[in-house]
């Protein structure tokens, strides 16, 4: 490109950039995936990088809308940041409580704090000073936001005292006022701006801005509300929180302990009233087992910990018009009916859409043409609609019938018998089946092309690919010859495919997309089959004597390999060079010297990500566990366990080993 097709190219991308950051910051809606919107990102930083006579500093490169940014470094969390299991019903707290009284025989206390409505932070600090701040990310690992959160002044650099723990973790909530939001949104006006949808997408996505002074600009605060590490002063959540006051840290002031679920009830009542009052937004009550010693006793699910729930309060709802009903098709065919609505204001943000499930829901509510219906925001991220306004219904409206044929491709729908869903049928004509399940091949979990999520669509259109084999058998040339292509990128996507065909034969089996066949069933099929060919040639019977193998998902096994276009696929997925079997040095690791083992992973280690040691317990015939059990065979630790779990494996008199007898067990 030239000089002048350089800059229409910068341009063209800041608008696009600044375009999907205003529907996702302001509205609260993505038109597209993280993916697509880092590599337009990246193609703009390179082509600043490269040209810096065109550099501008409002430009989208000097600030981050995404949160997989990679700009940030992502680390490990000492303790895994576990969400919180949540009721809107009374009745389910003293299901809690009974349930906690079954492990716990001693009276206990509980700790009642509001649920604010912001982003999640993790901070370290050692020897008194601020070494980390990670967001919450995925929960086993964040996103490194140090810089940016130093630069907010509720939260302490240095601690005050010295009776605080050398090495600790406090956890707590970046979150802007109502009023921090109306100071913004006045500046954004004044320089011509996008105003910001609410305070919640305005607090987190400030931590992603590449530009500490930014985000020192913004009126962020912080409250803190649970310590983690060894050698706490106290055996009391509450009191500790009193300490960390004293510290230096913002600690919420409307907190209550309390003896009774009753005085819990009291406590979240008030505040079910009063939370308008606040200069803040919360969603809800959180509520905790105070003594520290019975959170250990109760310990914590994959999920979320024993010890703790929130009572949310209920979802928010309006009234609005519907406008018309859209019907999108996935990449199985299954139709989706959404709702397009009058944009109304709903918990902080611009509603448009709102999900309507299936044609049961659509008959269940009883939806006309232009009704006013009423939508509902609770812990879903789409609106649904939960209700119909009949007293202002036009008489001459008509009731919303639900398609009978593809909107795509026009094939007639079926309704599979015991299912909600209607489906096109029309596998290999229906454009958008077809590109669904190219990204699904292409995706991270599966064959994990990079470059090639963005692109499937232009590929598609351009009549290059017409399955996910295809993608093994473009030239650059062909590449090239599509808009908006370079050298690079077509090296760099070509370069990816090329690496996908060493992809292990679990992930291939997974993104080839067998009906009801999910990542961690493709790991047991490819286990006990070890080959595309064996598999096709195994019966129903022969499949359903698997664990994990079902009617459903062994049928559907046998229906894909009944269909002759998906062996034709196969057929050139091979041809490629793509793994449709174990590999030999696989299928000798597979001398299950870890067979029946269940392992709990904790920590950080030196050589092997978590992920990669999870790897090796299955490769090896164990079984990954999430939390201690009666059944753990031992926890493999690193530096940083997890206090609940040596405590749990402490009691249990579970074996704890390292890293490195680990690696000794699976290769001795």
């Amino acid at each position: 490109m030239d000089k002048e097709q350089i800059k229409n190219r910068i341009n063209k991308l800041r608008e696009k950039l600044n375009h999907h950051n205003y529907q996702y910051y302001v509205l609260a809606q993505s038109e597209i995936s993280d993916f697509e919107y880092d590599q337009l990102l990246k193609e703009l930083i390179d082509l600043e990088n490269q040209n810096p006579e065109f550099f501008d500093t409002n430009s989208p490169s000097q600030r981050v809308g995404s949160d997989a940014n990679q700009e940030f470094m992502k680390e490990s969390h000492s303790f895994p940041m576990l969400s919180l299991d949540n009721t809107y019903s009374k009745e389910d707290l003293y299901n809690f409580e009974k349930r906690n009284k079954k492990i716990i025989t001693e009276d206990f206390e509980y700790t009642c704090e509001l649920k604010y409505d912001g982003a999640s932070i993790s901070l370290t600090y050692e020897s008194g000073i601020l070494v980390r701040a990670l967001t919450r990310g995925d929960g086993e690992k964040g996103d490194n936001v140090t810089s940016n959160i130093k630069t907010i002044k509720s939260i302490p650099l240095k601690l005050r005292g010295i009776n605080y723990p050398k090495l600790f973790e406090i956890r707590g909530e970046i979150f802007i006022t109502h009023e921090g939001l109306k100071k913004i949104n006045s500046e954004r006006r004044a320089v011509g701006e996008q105003e910001f949808a609410n305070p919640r997408n305005t607090a987190a996505g400030s931590l992603k801005l590449l530009n500490s002074t930014i985000v020192s600009s913004r009126p962020l605060d912080c409250f803190l509300y649970y310590i983690m590490g060894d050698n706490l002063p106290t055996n009391s959540h509450f009191e500790n929180m009193k300490l960390a006051r004293e510290w230096g840290f913002k600690i919420p002031e409307h907190v209550k302990k309390c003896k009774t679920l009753e005085q819990v009830i009291q406590f979240i009542e008030y505040w079910e009233v009063e939370r308008k009052n606040l200069p803040y937004d919360i969603d809800g009550v959180v509520i905790k087992i105070d003594n520290l010693k019975h959170q250990k006793d109760l310990g914590i699910t994959a999920k979320s910990p024993k010890w703790a729930t929130a009572f949310k309060f209920k979802a928010s709802q309006v009234s609005t018009k519907l406008l018309s009903v859209d019907y999108q098709v996935g990449r199985t065919g299954a139709i989706t009916p959404v709702a397009n609505l009058e944009p109304v204001q709903l918990a902080g943000t611009t509603v448009k859409r709102a999900s309507l499930h299936n044609s049961d829901q659509i008959e269940l509510l009883g939806i006309h043409e232009n009704d006013t219906v009423f939508v509902e925001k609770g812990g879903e991220i789409i609106p649904k609609i939960v209700g119909v306004n009949t007293t202002l219904r036009d008489s001459n409206s008509k009731a919303i019938q639900f398609i009978t044929h593809c909107p795509e491709c026009g094939t007639k729908l079926e309704r599979v018998e015991g299912e909600a869903k209607q489906y096109c049928s029309n596998i290999y004509g229906c454009p958008p089946q077809i590109k669904g399940r190219i990204e699904h091949f292409v995706s991270r979990k599966a064959m994990n092309i990079g470059g090639a999520e963005a692109t499937i669509e232009a590929l598609f259109d351009n009549g290059l690919i017409k399955d996910c084999a295809d993608l093994y058998y473009l030239t650059k040339d062909q590449i090239l010859s599509m808009d908006r292509f370079a050298e690079k990128s077509a090296t760099n996507l070509l370069k990816s495919i090329d690496e996908s065909k060493n992809v292990p034969f679990h992930r291939v089996l997974f993104g080839i997309g067998i009906r009801f066949v999910g990542e961690t069933t493709a790991k047991t099929i490819a286990k006990h089959f070890h080959s595309i060919d064996i598999l096709k040639n195994t019966n129903l019977e022969q499949l359903k004597t698997v664990d994990e193998i079902g009617e459903r998902i062994a049928q559907s096994i046998i229906d894909f390999f009944k269909d002759d276009k998906n062996i034709q696929i196969l057929e050139k997925l091979k041809n490629a060079g793509v793994q449709l079997q174990i590999k030999e040095s696989d299928i000798r690791l597979t001398n299950n010297k870890l067979d029946g083992k269940i392992i709990v992973i904790s920590g950080t280690f030196e050589k092997h990500s978590r992920d990669e040691l999870k790897e090796l317990i299955e490769k090896y015939g164990g079984k990954n566990a999430s939390s201690i059990s009666s059944n753990t065979s031992f926890l493999l630790g690193g530096a940083n366990i997890g206090p609940s779990k040596l405590d749990e494996v402490k009691r249990r008199n579970i074996q704890i080993i390292s890293e490195d007898d680990f690696l000794k067990m699976i290769t001795d």
